[in-house]
């Protein structure tokens, strides 16, 4: 899949989830939001990652999922069993990694999961080159496209970094590389080890936030914590409690993805984005407040649900109705990345 395809899936309800398969990586770079370490723990439960893996696999619309972590290929027997299952089940499959693991030649287990992979993200910023170097990255790249795959370079968006990995690409693939490998520019995220090393966005007006697109899209960690939407605090334990749920088997992770895909407060930000609630009784105070990200606004308005009940009563009334996600076979319609 091309990196709008996979954009186009994340916008539609119920049609992508966030497999976040660990929270080791070997990697240590400087500016990781979730701090992930080489001992950060990992899936040891492979029974229970089995029953959430089933459950996905079953899920009705349900088009693809992307794996992420911490270092998905850290986990050589945890990856391989959900690359297998979910490309069994016709899921797509979309990995994130660094790209660590790309040598003078690339094990046979890693050339069969990037052969069932749809789309391989790989980081090439600053500071996974930093860590990994170029020879690495390109080592990576070429595995990808030697087993079939169709890499995207996702570029935390600083000066120079894109046209640096414009001339990569244009060195490894030829003029013509945008046919066989697309860029994808980030913003850096002040979470995490990146705490540190980026400065917090400066408060803007509600309105300025759009909608958001994760609270389409659950996390499913490793050990059944499933979260409303890829917020990184949310998911290793901070923020809202009412955007973390818990699965102990199939049953419980189909229930908690069916209860924040009717969860009203998720779709009006992830249909209308935040500014559509300070007009509503008990949300007006949201847009006298300055905010640094969309997840602050949304955090806010889960505080206020926490404080007055009553409020997500309100909010069922009014929340829109939600286009299903298209079955199997539909094609869904394309939409143009957003750097």
């Amino acid at each position: 899949m091309r990196l709008d395809q996979v954009l186009a899936l994340r916008r539609t309800p119920g049609a992508s989830v966030l497999l976040y398969l660990t929270d080791r990586c070997p990697v240590g770079c400087a500016h990781c939001s979730v701090s992930a370490r080489p001992d950060s723990p990992g899936p040891a439960d492979l029974t229970l990652l089995g029953e959430l893996l089933d459950a996905l696999a079953d899920r009705p619309g349900l088009r693809a999922v992307a794996v992420s972590g911490g270092e998905p290929f850290a986990e050589r027997r945890a990856l391989t069993l959900a690359v297998d299952r979910l490309h069994g089940a016709g899921r797509a499959v979309v990995l994130f990694t660094a790209g660590h693991w790309a040598g003078p030649r690339t094990p046979r287990w890693i050339t069969g999961v990037l052969a069932k992979a749809d789309t391989v993200f790989l980081g090439v910023d600053g500071y996974h080159l930093a860590r990994l170097g170029q020879v690495r990255l390109r080592r990576a790249i070429a595995a990808v496209l030697g087993a079939g795959g169709h890499p995207v370079l996702q570029v935390i968006d600083q000066p120079g970094r894109l046209d640096a990995a414009r001339r990569l690409l244009t060195e490894e693939l030829g003029p013509d590389w945008s046919a066989r490998a697309e860029l994808y520019p980030t913003r850096p995220l002040a979470a995490g080890r990146g705490a540190g090393l980026f400065p917090a966005p400066e408060p803007r007006p509600l309105g300025e936030f759009g909608p958001c697109l994760p609270a389409r899209a659950p996390t499913v960690r490793y050990d059944g914590t499933v979260t409303g939407c890829c917020n990184e605090t949310v998911i290793t334990g901070g923020g809202p409690r009412a955007l973390r749920r818990r699965a102990v088997d199939a049953a419980g992770l189909a229930a908690a993805l069916d209860g924040y895909a009717h969860d009203p407060l998720l779709r009006i930000l992830a249909t209308a984005g935040p500014a559509a609630l300070a007009p509503l009784p008990g949300f007006a105070h949201l847009a006298g407040t300055g905010h640094r990200t969309v997840c602050d606004a949304c955090w806010a308005a889960h505080r206020t649900v926490e404080a007055e009940p009553r409020t997500a009563a309100l909010l069922g009334l009014l929340a829109p109705g939600e286009r299903p996600a298209a079955a199997d076979g539909e094609e869904v319609a394309r939409c143009r990345p957003k750097p």
